[in-house]
């Protein structure tokens, strides 16, 4: 049995650790997973309780619509019903978008360190990939202007960057659309756009109606703390998302997801709480790597990323040792190491358990 020749060899997605994977591994009791971007506060009460209510419909199949979870999203947007779609998770919809618009030899557009799904999705389609390299852990969007040609279908900005956490600002965002052709779509990765509070940061959903071109994704996996659920969105022109719809399998998304993510949109006062100890967390950590004579890219979302000094391999090993999960293996950034923003206890374990792995290592005496 043959697969198709471009997909062999294509490297397999590989998620974080899991904590009952280390504890087994390590025999320790306590362990704190700081790889995935999760939110450490969990998710909201509300939510919790609309999952508890919905248990017993679980053998009923969900609305394939998601018409009141996409009706409460809209107002919550301020943008119509048809202006959106839901996925089992944002990367679904990236795989959607792949399936909807790539032809073998079209090409696509991604910076060389970022959210990988773009390029493996891309892959699987027979799509080439253009990677632009980042400049100071940042987007270079004169870059990849530059490397527009008439085969480009897709433009893949994710804002904050995952991984090094770095946002494009506002009016860059802008003069890079408007250069852009009409006829290359533009999807814009916002998938910790809650967590942003630098004021030059924009919201793409207020760009839609001046750029007919742009998609932009979300999720309620990260501040709305339901990743287990597998439950993200785009939102775009109604034309665009009719395209996606029609590539679209049925019943996508459960009916404990919508139900707990229409929960969490009506809990608001949630979502801003977990904003303000996240942006204490990673004051707590910059200022913890200022400390220690660590450099680390400018942070906006829920994680950061920092230069260790020697092999973040061997870092993240002894990391784990300790009972600390985080990111390592960033092809490009070969001694940084992404570590989730976690609780103010769980930074200082993680800060902790960091400095005396670089003892062990020479980095620090």
């Amino acid at each position: 049995m043959k697969p198709k020749p471009h997909i062999v060899g294509l490297p397999v997605y590989k998620p974080g650790k899991p904590i009952e994977e280390v504890k087994k591994e390590y025999g320790l009791e306590e362990v704190i997973k700081l790889a995935s971007n999760e939110n450490p506060y969990g998710s909201s009460p509300s939510a919790k309780a609309a999952i508890q209510a919905e248990l017993d419909n679980l053998s009923l199949y969900p609305d394939g619509s998601a018409a009141e979870l996409t009706a409460s999203l809209a107002a919550h947007l301020g943008v119509s019903s048809d202006n959106i779609i839901f996925g089992c998770g944002s990367d679904e919809i990236i795989a959607l978008i792949a399936r909807a618009f790539f032809l073998p030899g079209d090409e696509t557009i991604m910076a060389d360190q970022t959210f990988s799904v773009y390029k493996s999705n891309a892959d699987i389609e027979g799509a080439v990939s253009i990677e632009v390299p980042l400049v100071q852990g940042t987007h270079d969007l004169d870059g990849m202007l530059a490397r527009i040609t008439g085969k480009t279908k897709v433009i893949w900005v994710c804002n904050p960057n995952n991984p090094t956490g770095t946002i494009v600002s506002g009016p860059a965002l802008t003069a890079f659309l408007d250069a852009v052709p009409d006829g290359v779509m533009v999807v814009l990765d916002e998938a910790y756009y809650e967590y942003v509070t630098d004021p030059s940061y924009s919201d793409g959903i207020k760009l839609l109606d001046r750029y007919p071109n742009l998609v932009v994704l979300r999720t309620f996996s990260k501040i709305y703390g339901l990743a287990a659920l597998r439950i993200g969105y785009g939102v775009a022109r109604p034309e665009i998302i009719t395209l996606i719809n029609q590539v679209r399998e049925p019943f996508n998304t459960s009916r404990l997801a919508q139900a707990a993510a229409i929960a969490a949109l009506g809990d608001q006062d949630y979502v801003e709480e977990c904003r303000r100890l996240n942006s204490a967390g990673l004051i707590q950590l910059q200022g913890e790597f200022k400390r220690l004579g660590l450099e680390s890219f400018p942070a906006h979302g829920n994680f950061i990323m920092v230069d260790v000094r020697v092999s973040a391999f061997d870092i993240f090993e002894l990391l784990l040792r300790k009972g600390v999960i985080v990111r390592a293996g960033h092809r490009l950034y070969p001694t940084y190491i992404r570590v989730t923003i976690g609780s103010q206890e769980q930074n200082q374990v993680f800060i902790e358990a960091l400095e005396a792995a670089l003892k062990e290592q020479g980095v620090l005496v």
